[in-house]
């Protein structure tokens, strides 16, 4: 998958007539109740399966023992690099996939399919890093680090949030102070950066001007790992998203050089662009982590035996898989209008925000429905329920909180700000 030209199992994009009246007449496949395969094209179909079958084969088997150990399985990256589920919507120049934003988001279904933390990793090396240096960077910035992150080869963070200021970028404190001689210094610190303790390069934003209330002179940096004054301090006692690594990023008198800036980065609309990109996959991403849970508990509801029957033939029991299995249809349906909107250039960031909301609300309560169904087994690491549960507590708060997301929808619509 990482690159069309060197891979079998992925055919090339055909978005010809005939492709998509071929995929009208496929077969609902098990699980697949309301025939969403036939809205995908071949390429769209082969890449979602490639994937779930490394998640299948490369990550279920280890995931649950991670999570108990608080544990990021870095010994997957190189497998992922090479599935090239990095940045995989970016273009083939630069070492990517070249797929389309379908592709991508199903990508980040199967992944969260596997665990939050796997799909955070991919999400924040594409989306918010490598998403930047492409939108952002020089293009020299370019063919240094897309290639490399890519493969998996560098690994890379964003540090926008700051430990006083989630919800509210625009009063972030961290600075930037540019030198006569054109170089910057960095002073702040940022919170709950996801990959920070293994990053090789961090998107850092910060303020050039002292008085700016509106984040306008806000820019973005590389920093490499190494820089004298730059630190990563790994995020303790987390009982959410245990495996994934989470740090807090400490700048200290931080010299860069003049060519450290991203040059096309300016004010807060930049990193909010970034954020954009990586909620859209989160709105497929949770969609995963629904299946993951309405899946077990469907296998569950047949071969758990109370009152002398499995209890799926129980009236409650199939009520409770009905509603988890229609909301998840609707949230991939969601999401699959927004792909093809993103695709065709004319999606809007408040569209991305009903997605992200509605399929991390729904996602929340599939998976703790799943763990009631599974019962005590419902709180065992070898199910996957509750630790999908809990993971989808944080979805629920970063990328913007359910809260935010329900004041931008509300915004759009009347056209008055309750931000302030």
């Amino acid at each position: 998958m990482r690159n069309r030209a060197e891979t079998a199992y992925v055919s090339p994009m055909d978005t010809t007539l005939e492709t998509h009246l071929a995929s009208a007449h496929l077969k609902p496949r098990a699980g697949d109740l309301y025939n969403i395969d036939a809205a995908l094209t071949e390429e769209e179909r082969a890449v979602r399966d490639s994937v779930r079958r490394f998640v299948d084969e490369q990550v279920l088997p280890i995931i649950g023992q991670c999570y108990v150990d608080g544990r990021f399985p870095t010994e997957i990256v190189p497998a992922m690099g090479e599935l090239g589920v990095f940045g995989a919507n970016l273009p083939e120049e630069y070492g990517c996939a070249g797929l389309n934003n379908v592709s991508y988001g199903l990508i980040m279904q199967e992944l969260e399919r596997g665990d939050s933390g796997i799909r955070s990793f991919a999400s924040v090396q594409g989306a918010l890093v490598m998403y930047p240096i492409y939108a952002f960077g020089s293009e020299a910035q370019k063919r240094h680090w897309l290639p490399q992150m890519a493969k998996g080869e560098k690994i890379g963070c964003f540090g926008l949030t700051e430990p006083d200021y989630g919800s509210n970028p625009a009063g972030m404190i961290t600075r930037a102070r540019e030198q006569k001689d054109g170089s910057w210094i960095l002073d702040g610190s940022k919170m709950w950066i996801t990959n920070g303790s293994v990053a090789d390069v961090a998107v850092v934003w910060a303020k050039t001007a002292d008085n700016d209330p509106d984040g306008k002179s806000v820019r973005g940096f590389l920093v490499p790992k190494g820089t004298p004054g730059f630190t990563a301090k790994e995020t303790k006692g987390k009982l959410s998203l245990r495996a994934s690594m989470t740090s807090e990023l400490v700048l200290s008198e931080v010299h860069l050089p003049a060519d450290a800036i991203l040059p096309k980065s300016g004010g807060l609309k930049s990193p909010l662009m970034c954020l954009t990109q990586a909620r859209y996959g989160i709105s497929w991403g949770v969609m995963g982590a629904a299946i993951a849970c309405y899946e077990e508990a469907l296998s569950y509801s047949k071969t758990r035996i109370m009152f002398d029957k499995p209890i799926g033939g129980f009236q409650i029991q199939q009520v409770r898989l009905a509603d988890m299995l229609t909301e998840i249809i609707k949230g991939q349906l969601l999401s699959l209008h927004l792909g093809r909107m993103k695709d065709a250039g004319t999606f809007t960031p408040q569209q991305v925000s009903v997605a992200k909301r509605n399929n991390v609300n729904v996602a929340t309560d599939i998976a703790r429905e799943a763990r009631r169904l599974l019962g005590a087994n419902g709180i065992l690491a070898e199910y996957s329920a509750m630790r999908h549960m809990a993971n989808l507590e944080s979805v629920y708060t970063y990328e913007g909180t359910h809260d935010v997301h329900s004041l931008v929808i509300g915004m759009a619509e009347t056209g008055m700000n309750a931000f302030k």
